[in-house]
């Protein structure tokens, strides 16, 4: 987080909720730098080719000050996860077309 400030994890998490990414883990733990700066750990379901991954990244990076990748790795059971309605790659896709299709 930039700051400790009221609503800056929810910030964080809803960068995944908006997205319909489900977290399978996270952690916090303080930085040790000043008294309310916390560093966060999280585990989500999805790949980074994902389109709502990505979004959720890309929305991390605009709230915090540094986001570390660990990387992508397959699920242990191999399934993938299961997608709530509108949050499909082709829902993504469908949504950008016609959002560009308003400016003609």
């Amino acid at each position: 987080m930039r700051q400790d400030h009221a609503g800056a994890l929810l910030e964080i998490l809803e960068q995944f909720a908006v997205r319909g990414v489900n977290l399978s883990r996270i952690e916090s733990r303080p930085t040790k730098t000043t008294l309310g700066s916390y560093c966060f750990s999280i585990d989500c379901e999805g790949h980074l080719r994902d389109k709502r991954v990505a979004e959720a990244l890309e929305g991390l990076h605009r709230v915090c000050p540094q986001v570390y990748f660990l990387g992508s790795y397959p699920r242990a059971n191999g399934r993938r996860p299961e997608i709530g309605v509108g949050f499909s790659d082709s829902e993504f896709d469908a949504a950008r077309a016609w959002v560009n299709g308003l400016s003609r």
